[in-house]
C-alpha cells in the first residue's frame, strides 16, 4: 500500500537558478537552504556540482548546514560528474545523488546520436556507480513526457535493478496533458518491476501552464514525491510552484496525501526568494502573489467581510498572509468603504455613509486605488463631518 505522504523535493537552488539573471551566491543560497530546511522540504537540491567551481561550494557549503532534509547534487550520467557530486555532498546528513539521460527518441536520436539499447545501458551504468559513493540514488528519465511508456518502463527497470532509491518522470518540455501525465505514472505503476524498491517522482514543466496539474495527477496515481521550486520558477516558463501543490493538497484531504511542510512560512520564503533572485513574482500568483487575498470588487467585498469563506478557500494565516486585504477602488461597494472607515476610526450610520458613498466614487474615478489617507480626505470634505466626530 502506498504511503500517504508526498515527499517534496525543492530544486530552486539548481532549477530555479537556471532563470537568467537570477544567479545567487554562495550566502544567498545558504540563507535560503536554511529556511527550506526549516519549511520542512524533504529534499533540497542544492546545485550542479561539476558545473562550476561556485557551484561545488555551494553544494558543499549547504551539506554542512542543513540538518533535517536530504541534501541532492545533480549529474548527467557521466563518471566524472558522478565523482564531483558525491565529493560536495560528503558533509551532508543525508545525501543524494541525481543522475540520469534522456530517454525520449528525440534526445537518443539528435542529443545523443545513440540507441535506446545503449541507453539502457549508460543508465544503469550510471546509478550502479552512483549507487557506491551514496545509498540514496535518484535516476532520471530526461523527456519522459514525450518517451514511449513500454521503453520508459525497461528505463526505470534497468535504473531499480542498478539501486535506484528514486525515478524522477520529468514533463521537460512541458507538453504533457494533466490525464496523459498521471496514466504515464500509473503505467510505470503497474508494469515496472520491482516499483515497490522506489519512488515514482514528478518533475513538471510549466510550458503550457500545467505543471502543477500534471504534478497533482502524477501523486494521485502513484507517484510520491513532487520536484518544485519555490514561487514556480526555473527554465523557460518554471516549474511547479511548491506553494501551489502543497495548498492543492491541504486543501483537498479526501485526496489523502499530505506533506511536511510548514505552510504558514510560504509567503515569507516566497518573497525571500523573490528578493534574493530580484525576479518580480506577478500579483495574481496563485497563493503568494499580492492579490492573492485581495478584493476589489464590491459584490466580493461585501460577501468576504460578512463571512471569509464566501469568496476565499484558504484562510490568508495558514500562508504567512496575516489578512484579507479590502482594496477601495471605483468597483467597491458601501459595505467595503464603511469596513475600511472602521479600520480608521470612524463609525458611520447609514445615512452618513450615503452621503460619503457619493463622494467616494467621485475621488475613485480619478484614482486607482483610494487608500486610508484619502479615506480621512474624503469623510473630512463631507457635509456631515461635523456630525461623525461629534457622535
Amino acid at each position: 500500500m502506498l504511503d500517504k505522504n508526498v515527499q517534496i523535493f525543492d530544486t530552486t537552488l539548481r532549477d530555479g537558478e537556471q532563470v537568467p539573471g537570477c544567479k545567487l551566491n554562495t550566502e544567498q543560497k545558504l540563507i535560503i537552504a536554511e529556511q527550506l530546511d526549516i519549511l520542512g522540504v524533504d529534499i533540497i537540491e542544492a546545485g550542479f556540482p561539476v558545473s562550476s567551481p561556485g557551484d561545488f561550494k555551494s553544494v558543499e557549503a549547504i551539506s554542512k548546514i542543513v540538518k533535517h532534509a536530504t541534501v541532492c547534487g545533480l549529474t548527467r550520467s557521466v563518471e566524472n560528474d558522478i565523482k564531483v557530486a558525491a565529493e560536495a555532498l560528503k558533509y551532508a546528513k543525508r545525501a543524494r545523488i541525481h543522475t540520469g539521460i534522456g530517454t525520449s527518441d528525440s534526445h537518443i536520436k539528435f542529443k545523443f546520436k545513440s540507441t535506446r539499447e545503449d541507453i539502457l545501458k549508460r543508465a544503469f551504468d550510471a546509478v550502479s556507480y552512483a549507487k557506491s559513493f551514496v545509498e540514496d540514488v535518484e535516476f532520471y528519465a530526461e523527456d519522459a513526457g514525450r518517451t514511449d511508456n513500454e521503453y520508459l518502463a525497461r528505463v526505470c527497470e534497468a535504473a531499480i535493478k542498478a539501486g535506484a532509491t528514486v525515478l524522477n518522470i520529468p514533463d521537460t518540455t512541458g507538453y504533457c496533458l494533466p490525464h496523459e501525465y498521471g496514466a504515464k505514472i500509473k503505467y510505470l505503476r503497474e508494469h515496472v518491476k520491482g516499483i515497490d524498491n522506489a519512488i515514482l517522482s514528478c518533475h513538471c514543466h510549466n510550458d503550457l501552464g500545467l505543471a502543477t496539474a500534471n504534478s497533482i495527477e502524477g501523486v494521485i496515481n502513484g507517484a510520491r514525491q513532487i520536484e518544485c521550486t519555490i514561487n514556480g520558477i526555473g527554465e523557460r516558463a518554471g516549474n511547479t510552484a511548491l506553494e501551489e501543490v502543497v495548498m492543492i493538497l491541504k486543501q483537498h484531504p479526501y485526496l489523502n496525501l499530505e506533506t511536511h511542510i510548514k505552510t504558514e512560512m510560504l509567503y515569507g520564503i516566497s518573497h525571500l526568494v523573490s528578493d534574493s533572485m530580484g525576479i518580480y513574482t506577478q500579483p495574481n500568483k496563485a497563493i503568494v502573489g499580492a492579490n492573492a487575498f485581495a478584493h476589489s470588487s464590491g459584490i466580493h467585498q461585501d460577501g468576504v467581510i460578512k463571512n471569509r469563506e464566501t469568496y476565499e478557500i484558504i484562510d490568508p494565516k495558514d500562508v504567512g498572509v496575516t489578512e484579507s486585504s479590502i482594496v477601495l477602488t471605483a468597483r467597491s461597494g458601501r459595505a467595503a468603504l464603511a469596513y475600511r472607515a472602521k479600520n480608521i476610526g470612524y463609525e458611520l450610520t447609514k445615512l452618513q455613509l450615503d452621503e460619503i458613498y457619493s463622494n467616494f466614487l467621485v475621488f475613485a474615478d480619478k484614482k486607482k486605488e483610494v487608500d486610508d489617507s484619502d479615506i480621512h480626505q474624503i469623510i473630512e470634505t463631507s457635509k456631515v463631518y461635523k456630525e461623525i466626530i461629534s457622535a
